[in-house]
């Protein structure tokens, strides 16, 4: 049955027999595509793992309450005119009527990061009181979108950070909750707890997961989001690590919190120091043919 149903494919659609193929052995990534580009984790990557350093000055994008879902973080569904995403596309030449879904766009990390936190049910406490992708670039204090504003601090140099409550990120395992949260740049997660396959996941794409205390939250801290962050971490940091985080607020007043580093195994901590899974492996596959090539 499977020879009869596949007899002849490789001449059955004249279409798919039309577009232009290469010989090289690397894929050819196209500049112009919409669909698919070359996502940059390994851009600028070194042969060597890197070193843990502290996250200095870091502002809150995200500040959340309790249950949020993969749903509220991950791009899905229809592609808005008016949001980044539709701006993306439509500065390419792609008419709205064309735009598909998130869902058939999720090869291009470009348009995927521009709908992470876009959900237009998410309330984050900095959007003061809209709901969706929306937050509060600081410190011009200027409501813009979550994509703009993570873009602006990229720009300067500024680590990102979220707030969350309790069972961050329950919900199905979805991988674009992870990526778009690194993409954006995105250092770490301070949250009550998480849900246990999105922890792994944000290790596993090099972000922090950061637990307050027991019986400790943002609002018990009585924590605004408009501070500035410095996590004290080196390389010297273990699995389960009590870790300082010094807190600065608007009126440089400054006070030091200790949360637990959720790097629960010796694995996931050799995972954040490569910056991810992804680095991880390619290190190791790296090494593995040097000593073939000796």
């Amino acid at each position: 049955m499977f020879r009869r149903k596949h007899d002849g494919i490789e001449h059955s659609n004249e279409d798919w027999n039309k577009i232009p193929i290469t010989q090289e052995i690397c894929f050819d990534w196209k500049e112009a595509s919409t669909y698919i580009q070359e996502v940059p984790f390994f851009r600028d990557m070194s042969e060597k793992s890197n070193r843990v350093e502290p996250i200095i000055n870091a502002r809150v994008l995200v500040m959340l309450g309790n249950g949020i879902t993969t749903d509220h973080i991950s791009p899905a569904g229809s592609i808005d005119v008016d949001s980044p995403a539709g701006r993306y596309l439509m500065g390419k030449g792609v008419v709205p009527e064309d735009f598909n879904s998130y869902g058939s766009r999720r090869g291009n990390h470009q348009v995927m990061i521009r709908g992470t936190f876009a959900n237009i049910r998410l309330k984050n406490l900095l959007a003061n009181g809209k709901e969706g992708g929306w937050t509060t670039h600081l410190p011009t204090g200027e409501i813009t979108s979550i994509y703009e504003a993570a873009m602006r601090y990229g720009e300067t140099g500024t680590p990102a950070i979220v707030l969350a409550g309790r069972d961050y990120g329950m919900g199905s395992s979805r991988d674009w909750a992870a990526k778009g949260t690194r993409l954006l740049g995105i250092k770490a997660v301070i949250a009550e707890s998480f849900e246990r396959i999105h922890r792994s996941n944000l290790i596993c794409m090099g972000v922090l997961p950061l637990q307050f205390k027991e019986g400790q939250s943002s609002s018990g801290l009585c924590l605004t989001g408009r501070e500035t962050y410095t996590i004290h971490i080196d390389d010297m940091l273990q699995a389960n690590q009590e870790v300082c985080v010094e807190i600065k607020d608007e009126d440089k007043n400054t006070r030091d919190i200790t949360v637990l580093c959720r790097l629960d195994t010796p694995v996931e901590i050799e995972y954040y120091r490569n910056g991810g899974i992804l680095q991880t492996v390619l290190r190791l596959f790296l090494k593995e043919n040097e000593k073939t090539s000796l």
